[in-house]
């Protein structure tokens, strides 16, 4: 076999295992958090030693971005270019995929405690979705909404709600629809979304 096919074959393989550690990763913080998870319980449901694991990911830090990099990669929201109908699409998307968003709730809720390896991930990704809808807010309607607040003074209101919603949703799925409740707060904006 040429030293370039191997190459490619042990890539790919190497490739499709750090998928199934995230993966493994994303499962084990769902059910346990951030901090009560373990390298050697993702390492044990992936069917390694954590020396095996540590081989794809040198530390638990390494790790959590992975995983934060996955599940940013399953939004697919534009980093260019958002709209109103596609941050209606993605409450939909979420409320199809409870598992991911309880894992991103829970980093999210840690991540608030000094010297967290996800706090500058998700200080970074809230400047960027807020300075996104703010933005999509300006497309949309100008310097001004209806209610008279700027684009940049509703853009972190909108991501609370959405961020809020999320949050009731796990609690209690039964009792909330957080794609209704979502396009109900669109409409106190002012805009049609049906």
């Amino acid at each position: 076999m040429p030293y370039g096919d191997g190459m490619s074959a042990r890539t790919t393989r190497s490739e499709e295992r750090r998928a199934e550690i995230v993966r493994a990763a994303l499962e084990v913080i769902a059910e346990r958090g951030y901090r009560g998870a373990s390298l050697a319980a993702v390492a044990e449901r992936v069917g390694l030693t954590q020396q095996g694991l540590l081989h794809h990911f040198p530390t638990k830090d390494a790790l959590l971005v992975a995983v934060l990099e996955e599940r940013d990669q399953w939004d697919a929201m534009p980093r260019t270019r958002w709209r109103i109908d596609l941050l209606c699409a993605l409450v939909e998307y979420n409320a199809t995929r409870p598992g991911i968003i309880q894992t991103f709730s829970a980093l999210l809720g840690e991540s608030v405690t000094e010297g967290h390896p996800a706090r500058e991930y998700f200080t970074d990704r809230y400047r960027q979705v807020r300075a996104g809808i703010a933005a999509v807010l300006r497309a949309e309607y100008g310097d001004r909404l209806p209610n008279g607040l700027t684009p940049e003074r509703t853009a972190p209101l909108l991501v609370a709600v959405m961020d809020g919603l999320q949050y009731q949703w796990l609690l209690d799925p039964e009792s909330l629809d957080m794609p209704g409740a979502f396009r109900d707060f669109l409409r106190l904006l002012g805009e049609d979304v049906d």
